[in-house]
């Protein structure tokens, strides 16, 4: 037996807890609208034009409720305690980070099980998520190299010396040497981070200048023999098929200028992508010390024993829950599950070297 549809708005009498939900969604929708326009207000060209589209598009959702509403809207409500905060960082900020609450925001609609959005409304919402998902992933890719060192090296930094604070903690040494050994660790980490990073950086332009086309050879250029045409050779060594090799070639040698030359240098994208290797080393120290010296804190301020132990580990707890659930919220996923895993991860490593510590429990003085 097929079951009927369900009977549409206008064809029901509506309810108290009907006319609750409908104008609950009146406010979410010019909520989300209005932190649209906010955010385009920060952008130009095609992302300004892209996110005053989404705002119009959520006009629309908050029309179809005002028209089921009828003169039941009433006074403006507040919208959802998390679309009210998504506006007001919107007003206030307006970057990557805003972004992704936005994508999570469009993520959680409701239409799909809503009786009273149309099918429309809810295909809107779905497709609202991709637009804002690419929107965001702009501003990822821009950020993801200096966002990956940040997280790498003050997760690192939290994890490694709060370790070693609460491994040697665990076998009885004084809090001057706990201290001393905390620091140290941050200094030994931050600097060996720092040199991994020039090195890493400097590797890397490096190989990329190697493969840059050497001046001499496009000054070469006019003097080729045009019939061997032996520049094809040079452009089949980089990938090309041989029929393209020799039609690229014969064009660069019919076009050519002073200024031509074999193939692109490195380009001011790759150069402004991979930085300058200083910039990058201090960065890295930065971040691994900003991280390093909370474990150290409570020594610093001269706890002692078990008090000490617990307040590190509670101190750098709070951290990793911060960086979990940030980068929970920029890559799109859920926060609270992410914090928690770094949380997980972190606790876990500095368990194991604190038991290890208990173990070889050797009194310092």
């Amino acid at each position: 037996m097929t079951t009927p549809p369900e009977p549409a708005p206008s064809e029901r009498a509506r309810t108290p807890r009907d006319v609750r939900r409908w104008r609950g969604h009146l406010a979410d929708e010019r909520a989300e609208a209005a932190a649209y326009r906010d955010l385009a207000r920060r952008r130009t060209g095609e992302e300004r034009e892209i996110l005053l589209a989404l705002a119009e598009a959520e006009r629309r959702h908050e029309q179809h409720w005002l028209d089921l509403l009828g003169d039941d809207a009433g006074a403006p409500l507040r919208g959802d305690w998390r679309t009210r905060s998504l506006g007001w960082l919107a007003r206030r900020f307006g970057g990557v980070f805003v972004l992704a609450l936005a994508q999570r925001a469009e993520a959680r609609s409701e239409y799909d099980d809503d009786v009273d959005a149309t099918a429309a409304m809810a295909a809107d919402e779905r497709i609202h998520e991709e637009v804002v998902r690419g929107l965001a992933t702009r501003g990822r890719n821009r950020m993801s190299g200096t966002f990956r060192a940040a997280v790498f090296g003050a997760n690192d930094g939290l994890v490694s010396n709060l370790a070693l604070v609460l491994g040697i903690g665990a076998t009885g040494a004084s809090t001057t040497t706990v201290l001393l050994s905390g620091v140290t660790g941050l200094l030994a980490g931050a600097l060996s981070m720092g040199a991994g990073e020039y090195v890493s950086v400097r590797s890397q332009r490096e190989l990329l200048e190697a493969s840059s086309p050497s001046p001499l050879a496009s000054a070469a250029l006019p003097d080729l023999d045009v019939e061997a045409n032996e520049l094809a050779l040079v452009y089949r060594a980089r990938g090309m098929s041989a029929p393209d090799a020799e039609a690229h070639a014969a064009e660069v040698l019919a076009t050519y200028t002073s200024a031509t030359e074999i193939a692109p240098a490195l380009t001011a994208e790759e150069t402004e992508t991979h930085g300058t290797a200083w910039g990058a080393a201090w960065s890295s120290f930065c971040f691994f010390a900003s991280g390093a010296i909370i474990p150290v804190l409570p020594y610093l301020l001269g706890l002692e024993g078990m008090t000490a132990v617990l307040t590190s580990a509670l101190l750098v707890g709070i951290a990793l829950l911060v960086t979990g659930a940030t980068v929970g919220l920029l890559s799109g996923t859920p926060p609270v599950s992410r914090a928690l895993r770094q949380l997980a991860i972190g606790w876990g490593a500095a368990a194991v070297t604190y038991a290890l510590g208990l173990v070889f429990d050797v009194t310092v003085t």
